[in-house]
């Protein structure tokens, strides 16, 4: 690839990541967003009446660092019970513009690490709990630490200093990344913390925090939407404004938003399978070994063994 060579996106995406996504036709997203237009009456399209629902959710800017300091405060308490960090653990938070991310870790080393938060688009309340889990604990943050700790210090194998973002390891960091947010909040426990604390720490009203929570639930089964999109873009089927198009049909993304993400395949194109396939494998991988929501200190054991071992995603099925 770096001498100019280019494959498919899905021949692309076992040669760097070990896994394959699947496809799904349109037709795979048709009960999901049926069940949107029921929660979301009125005319016009579905995104735009989707969009103008999400206003209400949004985080005013004045008060993003006060939602983000408890999202993470949280998200941290409950972490530190299953996993043992190195004292002198950290991470800064700086709020950036122009990225193609929304959000994104850089470990420093020393078990420190630099999260950056992007402020180009709206955030929504939601995404609190999302970052913090995802970038911080038991996210990135944790999984950079316990590679630093376990693997590096502790057993001397210095090949584990550096990460290799577009390899197969990167589908094991965003799989547990995303999957630690359920295994930090089960159940219903992330929206009785959003309405009970990030909701009037945002100054949004919380009687609307339920109907919220189950429409972002639907619209999380829209993942896969994202890598079809990053696939016919990637593959020449559809040109950025079709792709952008498609989003808002079928994954409910804003103009704005979908823009961003067509940047986003421009620069880390089939990685974005990692985010949805690498939790599914992640979660269905804990599960295997007795992980599961009803024996939650099993789950948070296996979760965290995984943190700190080197595996390969064709492992994990």
């Amino acid at each position: 690839m770096l001498q100019g060579a280019t494959f498919t996106f899905d021949e692309e995406s076992r040669a760097l990541y070990d896994a394959v996504a699947p496809v799904h036709p349109e037709s795979f997203f048709a009960a999901t967003l049926e069940e949107l237009a029921r929660l979301l009456p009125g005319s016009g399209p579905l995104v735009e009446r989707f969009d103008a629902y999400r206003q209400k959710f949004i985080i005013p800017p004045d008060r993003l660092t006060r939602v983000f300091d408890l999202a993470i405060a949280e998200c941290r308490r409950r972490t530190l019970p299953h996993v043992r960090l190195p004292p002198n653990e950290t991470f800064t938070v700086e709020y950036v513009t122009n990225k193609s991310w929304s959000g994104y870790n850089w470990y420093q080393g020393n078990y420190r690490s630099l999260i950056q938060v992007n402020t180009d688009l709206p955030i929504y309340i939601d995404r609190a709990i999302d970052l913090a889990c995802h970038e911080g604990y038991p996210g990135h943050h944790v999984y950079n630490a316990l590679l630093e700790q376990r693997l590096v210090r502790d057993r001397g194998w210095v090949e584990f200093s550096v990460y290799a973002l577009f390899s197969p390891q990167s589908l094991i960091a965003e799989g547990t990344a995303n999957y630690g947010i359920e295994v930090a909040f089960p159940g219903d426990e992330r929206i009785t913390f959003e309405r009970d604390v990030l909701y009037p720490a945002a100054g949004l009203d919380v009687s609307q925090a339920a109907q919220y929570g189950r429409i972002q639930a639907l619209t999380d089964r829209l993942a896969y939407a994202g890598n079809e999109a990053a696939r016919k873009y990637l593959n020449g089927e559809l040109d950025r404004a079709k792709t952008a198009a498609w989003l808002a049909q079928y994954a409910m993304t804003s103009p704005a938003r979908a823009e961003q993400r067509t940047r986003f395949y421009d620069t880390y194109r089939s990685y974005v399978i990692n985010y949805n396939l690498g939790k599914d494998l992640v979660k269905q991988f804990v599960a295997s070994r007795d992980g599961v929501s009803t024996n939650p200190a099993r789950r948070w054991e296996e979760f965290v063994q995984l943190l700190a071992s080197p595996r390969l995603p064709s492992g994990l099925r």
